[in-house]
C-alpha cells in the first residue's frame, strides 16, 4: 500500500469533521498579522523540534521500523531531537485540529507541519505560518527544484518549501487497452465507457481536467472551471465515468476493472513494481505539478531548529535517501547525481525514472495551478460535489 493510499483511507470522511465546520460554512477564520506570529524561540536552550508529517512519507529502517535514518543523522550532526509524529491523515482533519489555536493566537505545539499545497494557500492566507529565514538554510537556497520556488500562494516560497513533490496525470492499463493514451480526450474514447475513473476531491481533479479542456491553470477563471464540469456531467449522465475515487483506484486498475483513470505519479510507480502493464502518461495538454510543503506554523516554540531540519532534507545526500523511499518528484534535482552512483542498481535506476527527475520534455507539460480562492471555493465545490455525488 502506498503512503498516499494509506492516507487516504484513513482520511476518508474526516473533510466532514473538524476543520471542514470552520472552512465550508461560511465561519470566518482570523486572520493573524505578520506581528504577532514569531513567538519565544527555545531553539538554543532546548534542543528540540516537533515534526509533525503523513504516515508512511520518510524513510525507515528495515530492522527497526520505528528508527527513521535521515532524522537519526540529523540529530547525530546537530544534537537536536526530533518528535516526530505520523498524525496529518487528510487536510481538513488537521485544519479542524489546529484552528482553534492559531485564530486565538495560541501556539499548536507543533514547530514543522506537512500539508498539500491548496490547505497550505489556506495556512499563508490566513497568516497562520511564519516566514522562513533563508539564511539559516542555504541548502533550501541553492537545491530547491525552480520550477517549484514561487507559486501562487506563496511568491518567493516565503512561507514554504516542498517536503516531497507529484504529478497528477492519467495511468492506464497498457495490455488490457490495447494501445497507448496521450491526452486528456483519450479518457472520453467510446471503448472506455464505463471504465474510467476520476479524483473525487475537487482539488485533486480540477487542474488536470481543465488542462484537457487547453486550459492555462495558473490563470483559470470560473468559466473555464463550469466549462470543464459541463463535459465532466455530459460523461456522468451517459455513464462513461465508472465513479469518482479517492486512491481506492489503485486496486481497480490493477485488476483490470478500470482501464484509465486519473492518478498521481508516486502511486504508479509504486503500483509499477509489481504490475509492468502499468503505464503513467502526462498527457499531452499538460499536467498537473503540485507540492506538500513544510510550514512552521505561528507561534511555534523551536523555529530555528525547525529551519535547520528542513535546510538538512536539501542537502543532495539526504533528499536523494528520501526519494528511494517515498518515490515522488524530489525537489532536489541535485540528488539525482547522487542516486545514479548508488552501488546498487535497483537504488542507481531511480535516478532515470522521469516520474522522480522529471525530465526537460516533460516538465514543458506541467504547471502549478492557481489555487481555489476562499470566495470562490463554496460555490465552485458545490457545483463538484453535485457532480461527483459527493
Amino acid at each position: 500500500m502506498s503512503r498516499r493510499s494509506l492516507l487516504r483511507a484513513l482520511g476518508a470522511g474526516a473533510a466532514l469533521a473538524g476543520g471542514a465546520a470552520l472552512t465550508g460554512c461560511g465561519v470566518p477564520a482570523a486572520y493573524v498579522q505578520p506581528g504577532d506570529r514569531a513567538g519565544r524561540d527555545r531553539s538554543a536552550q532546548d534542543r528540540s523540534v516537533h515534526f509533525a508529517n503523513w504516515p508512511l512519507y520518510i524513510d525507515t529502517d528495515e530492522k527497526n521500523e520505528s528508527r527513521r535514518p535521515t532524522l537519526a543523522a540529523f540529530t547525530e550532526r546537530t544534537g537536536i531531537k526530533v518528535r516526530y509524529t505520523e498524525e496529518i491523515n487528510d487536510n481538513d482533519e488537521f485544519f479542524g485540529k489546529v484552528s482553534p489555536a492559531l485564530m486565538n493566537h495560541q501556539e499548536t505545539g507543533r514547530d514543522l507541519i506537512v500539508i498539500s499545497d491548496w490547505m497550505a494557500a489556506r495556512f499563508v492566507r490566513l497568516g497562520w505560518v511564519q516566514e522562513m529565514d533563508r539564511a539559516r538554510q542555504p541548502n533550501v537556497t541553492r537545491y530547491l527544484d525552480p520550477q517549484l520556488r514561487s507559486p501562487a500562494f506563496d511568491e518567493g516560497r516565503l512561507h514554504s518549501v516542498p517536503w516531497q513533490s507529484g504529478i497528477t496525470g492519467i495511468a492506464y492499463n497498457r495490455k488490457k487497452l490495447g494501445r497507448e493514451l496521450r491526452s486528456t480526450a483519450d479518457l472520453w474514447a467510446d471503448d472506455l465507457r464505463g471504465r474510467v475513473t476520476l479524483l473525487s476531491g475537487l482539488d485533486e481533479s480540477f487542474a488536470l481536467l481543465m488542462q484537457g479542456e487547453g486550459v492555462d491553470v495558473t490563470r483559470w477563471t470560473e468559466d473555464d472551471f463550469h466549462d470543464m464540469c459541463d463535459r465532466v456531467e455530459r460523461m456522468v449522465k451517459r455513464r462513461h465515468i465508472r465513479r469518482f475515487t479517492g486512491n481506492d483506484y489503485i486496486k481497480d486498475l490493477d485488476s483490470g476493472d478500470v482501464l484509465a483513470c486519473q492518478a498521481y505519479s508516486g502511486d504508479v510507480i509504486q503500483l509499477q513494481a509489481d504490475n509492468p502493464d502499468i503505464a503513467f502518461v502526462v498527457p499531452e495538454e499538460g499536467g498537473e505539478l503540485w507540492a506538500e510543503s513544510l510550514m512552521i506554523p505561528n507561534l511555534a516554540h523551536h523555529k530555528r531548529n525547525a529551519e535547520a531540519l528542513i535546510d538538512h532534507y536539501y542537502q543532495p545526500e539526504v533528499a536523494a535517501e528520501l526519494a528511494s523511499w517515498v518515490n515522488y518528484v524530489c525537489p532536489v534535482p541535485a540528488a539525482r547525481d547522487v542516486l545514479a552512483s548508488a552501488k546498487d542498481e535497483e537504488t542507481a535506476a531511480l535516478a532515470e525514472d522521469p516520474l522522480i527527475f522529471p525530465d526537460d520534455e516533460m516538465r514543458r507539460r506541467l504547471a502549478i495551478a492557481r489555487d481555489i480562492t476562499s470566495a470562490e471555493r463554496v460555490r465552485l465545490a458545490q457545483r463538484w460535489n453535485t457532480i461527483a455525488g459527493l
